[in-house]
């Protein structure tokens, strides 16, 4: 596309020193406008990339991929079921749950909770509640024990220690002589856990599976089973394939339906910073077409003296895009190289960031996460990267065709 000689007039123009120095500073703005740009981009988008990510992590690792239940009973064949439910190839684990909404109440404190009875040696299969324990730990749940295990911020808010008491209060009630009263039972704290996200340690805690079912009068039946696959992304296809071997009096869903409007909404947060930051870029590659302008207008001149020397408007027009496009892929380069190391170092920026000035900029009560993670995706890098450089390469167009149209007469008419 470019020949050697307009290579080498276009980067001869790129490092010469311009009669303007306005000219001069423009080009250097435009240049660093792009690199901006990029960096910003590929910072933002890793960090929208590791929050994504780090979610689902936390989310999926507490929640059940599929989840299997009755639409109106208890489940009481909860032990065969789950047995014939492990033929399916896609199907890694499988636990028994009930699950309830409560309050909780200790030291003159009453919070609402989601109560969640599981098995102890079973629930290791479909999530990380085991290996997020701070204190104690879920095999110190019982049958018959009523022990419980709360959330960090759950215990902190009421105020209790392993070992201190919390009173169970139920939806369902008893009816007395005295008239109709709620149903109470005080647990043992048995220990702790911490996910790292709010919404679990402050809101959930756990006891045994049999003192759930009794709790709740399932009569030993379970709310229903959790499931956990090889591949989380198959969890509609397996939904699928569970529904046509049951019958239609269980209910089945997955995390896909019960979370995607969640996740759909960080991708289409994505979509549109991605568009909000394009403008940077935008905005710099709008500066080298005012730059490449005045170059053209301050160069009418040699531009001339080069048409008699027998160049075509083309190749004027050649020499040009070479200095335009160059700005571009320098302050592409940069913003790439600055980007990605900002991108891999974030984390540790920003934690510098609150010790030095003791802030925190994610509060645990407010956010779903309280760092601020970074994946860095090489796609994202290149595509953004790829847009960048067309960006520039296109808004070198119009002043290089201006500057294939100068008439070598006039132009040298006062010289």
């Amino acid at each position: 596309m470019f020949k050697p000689i307009e290579i080498f007039i276009g980067l001869r123009y790129t490092r010469a020193k311009q009669r303007s120095g306005f000219i001069s500073f423009i080009s250097m703005t435009s240049m660093l406008g792009v690199a901006l740009g990029v960096m910003a981009l590929i910072t933002v988008l890793s960090v929208m990339n590791g929050f994504e990510a780090q979610l689902r992590e936390k989310i999926l690792g507490m929640a059940s991929h599929v989840t299997v239940s009755e639409h109106r009973n208890a489940l009481d064949t909860w032990q065969q079921l789950g047995g014939d439910l492990m033929n399916n190839g896609e199907i890694i684990g499988w636990a028994p749950f009930v699950r309830a909404e409560v309050m909780l109440s200790a030291n003159g404190r009453v919070s609402g909770s989601l109560l969640r009875g599981v098995l102890p040696d079973k629930e290791g299969e479909v999530s990380d509640i085991a290996e997020k324990m701070i204190g104690g730990n879920l095999e110190q749940l019982k049958p018959n024990d009523f022990s419980i295990v709360l959330g960090s911020e759950l215990a902190r808010y009421l105020q209790v220690g392993v070992g201190d008491k919390v009173t169970v209060i139920t939806p369902q009630v008893t009816p007395t002589p005295a008239g109709i009263l709620p149903r109470l039972r005080r647990f043992t704290v048995a220990g702790f856990f911490e996910v790292g996200m709010y919404e679990y340690d402050r809101n959930l805690a756990l006891i045994h599976l049999t003192d759930g079912s009794k709790l709740m009068r399932l009569n030993g039946g379970v709310t229903g089973i959790r499931l956990k696959l090889k591949d989380l992304f198959q969890a509609p296809y397996v939904t699928h394939s569970i529904a046509k071997v049951l019958t239609p009096n269980y209910r089945i869903s997955n995390w896909t339906m019960e979370h995607s409007n969640f996740f759909r909404a960080i991708k289409t947060e994505k979509r549109v910073m991605f568009i909000i930051l394009m403008l940077i870029v935008a905005v710099a590659a709008f500066n080298i077409v005012s730059t490449l302008v005045m170059v053209v207008t301050d160069k009418q001149s040699e531009i001339a003296i080069l048409r008699t020397l027998g160049f075509t408007p083309r190749s004027i027009m050649s020499v040009f895009m070479v200095q335009g496009t160059l700005i571009g892929l320098i302050g592409t380069a940069i913003g790439v190289i600055a980007g990605v190391a900002l991108a891999i170092n974030v984390e540790t920026i920003v934690q510098s960031i609150e010790q030095f000035f003791q802030v925190q900029f994610l509060p645990a009560d407010i956010y779903y996460i309280s760092d601020l993670p970074s994946k860095l995706i090489w796609s994202d890098v290149t595509t953004i990267a790829s847009y960048s450089f067309l960006l520039s390469f296109v808004s070198t167009l119009y002043p290089a065709w201006q500057a294939s149209r100068v008439n070598p007469a006039e132009a040298l008419r006062y010289e």
